[in-house]
């Protein structure tokens, strides 16, 4: 189940909301946790069950933490939790990987090739998997105190807002609204988080969905049928369907999580007006930044390393681990390892020249780079990595004509214009009205009400409408 679509539109959420906001307050987190199985298990009923018990035995194993006396203890068991967690994270997500290059090295030598039936990726593991992470991290660190109910952590972990997709909200950042968030189920929390959820909806459905199918196309194309202008309209439309897939997904899960009373962390800020690759990865999957600077970087030593090479090599070795993050692939390693040579050239000059040069062909530059990572990132080869930067500059056409409607250019320009809005002045203000106010006047609400109506209208009818409706962080 996807929140794009007209199950969790017309069935799911309005029954949920419904259960929630006319259950006793003793009663919520039970209700949000049995929402949340049957939210999980409607997509995978088989992993539902591996998952609530592995959260279960964590829970244990993090108390037993908790309680030891001495810090050799305290180490165990959190071994104990990190090796278990990421040993599941490892054995869904990157078998597969790790046989198939296995199979590939032998085959080589003409080896008989290992027997291996494919593990099927439960969706959002790795999302889990990093807020498991929080917990015992957090609580061995003592930011906060563990939870004393196994089933206040069970919902933690399984909170459906962001247990498919994000933001990776760590424990710390909710520990006390996870048991007491009355002070935030007000009125206006749910109005505010219900323009959001439409946005982000909006967003997703009429932005993303529009741009994407054209992309797909784009893509799905040979060496001899791409042309330069092909190139460079396919990426700028996958640049624009990420974008609003994703940060859209993040504005649903913050609105449903504002509306029963969580506030849950910001995951965008308009990643493509950043003047460099280093502010890029400040405003892109903001939650993934800050737990890899906090959970990998600064462990491995930060900034405070005697050597610029190990300042280097961390920096560089914290982005091969975020791009195998995002999937079992050797173009995602890639794409880590590319961001990653951009984030030392930062350091070494390029923050310089981009100060020299000023602020919009800083953007420029930075968003044309960006748009060579999302070939690498979205290409299905390494061979197609090639062939398709190579066209994007080499200047040549084919005999190749796509059909692009009025809708798509109109789709693809307001995307773009939302992209490097916020670089204005004015921009920025129209997102503050809409994005960080946490209340309006009773005449603001109901022009907003009536908008985001429409809006849902809308998008409710595209769902209905349409076949293609993807959300691509969900194989993540």
């Amino acid at each position: 189940m996807v929140f794009s679509s007209s199950i969790f539109l017309l069935y799911f959420l309005p029954l949920f909301l419904v259960l929630y906001y006319f259950s006793d307050r003793s009663f919520k987190n039970t209700v949000l946790l049995i929402a949340s199985i049957f939210f999980y298990t409607w997509g995978e009923p088989w992993f539902v069950f591996i998952l609530m018990t592995s959260t279960f035995l964590d829970f244990f194993i993090v108390r037993a933490l908790y309680q030891s006396k001495t810090k050799k203890q305290k180490k165990i068991f959190l071994a104990l939790s990190v090796s278990t967690n990421l040993g599941l994270l490892i054995f869904f997500k990157y078998a597969n990987f790790f046989v198939e290059n296995v199979n590939t090295i032998i085959g080589s030598f003409g080896m008989d090739e290992l027997e291996w039936t494919k593990i099927a990726l439960p969706i959002g593991i790795s999302f889990y998997t990093f807020q498991t992470l929080t917990y015992s991290i957090d609580i061995y660190r003592g930011k906060h105190k563990p939870l004393n109910n196994v089933f206040d952590y069970i919902m933690y972990i399984m909170m459906f807002p962001q247990l498919i997709a994000g933001p990776i909200v760590r424990f710390n950042e909710i520990a006390d609204q996870i048991t007491n968030r009355q002070d935030k189920e007000t009125l206006d929390n749910k109005l505010t988080g219900f323009y959001r959820f439409v946005i982000g909806l909006s967003k997703k459905v009429l932005i993303a969905n529009v741009v994407g199918q054209k992309a797909d196309e784009i893509f799905a194309l040979s060496n001899n049928d791409l042309s330069t202008s092909l190139a460079w309209i396919g990426i700028l439309a996958y640049a624009i369907q990420i974008y609003f897939d994703f940060a859209g997904y993040s504005d649903m899960a913050i609105g449903i999580g504002r509306m029963i009373g969580f506030k849950f962390p910001e995951n965008f800020n308009n990643s493509y007006i950043s003047q460099n690759i280093s502010e890029f990865w400040r405003r892109w999957h903001i939650t993934l930044g800050r737990w890899m600077k906090d959970y990998l970087y600064i462990p491995l030593g930060g900034n405070k390393v005697q050597s610029k090479f190990r300042l280097y090599f961390n920096l560089w070795f914290v982005f091969l681990v975020s791009g195998l993050w995002h999937g079992a692939a050797w173009n995602f390693v890639i794409w880590g390892a590319f961001h990653g040579f951009f984030l030392i050239l930062d350091r070494l000059f390029l923050l310089k020249f981009y100060s020299f040069i000023g602020k919009w062909p800083s953007i420029l530059i930075t968003f044309i780079i960006t748009l060579v990572g999302w070939v690498i990132f979205r290409a299905d080869s390494f061979d197609q990595i090639v062939f398709y930067t190579e066209k994007m500059f080499s200047w040549t056409e084919s005999n190749t004509s796509i059909l692009f409607s009025n809708q798509f250019w109109t789709i693809l320009t307001v995307g773009l214009l939302f992209s490097f809005l916020t670089a204005f002045g004015f921009g920025l203000k129209i997102e503050n009205f809409f994005f960080n106010r946490d209340k309006y006047n009773v005449s603001t609400n109901i022009i907003l009400s009536i908008i985001v109506i429409i809006l849902l209208t809308i998008s409710i009818s595209s769902i209905t409408s349409s076949g293609f409706n993807p959300f691509i962080y969900f194989r993540f």
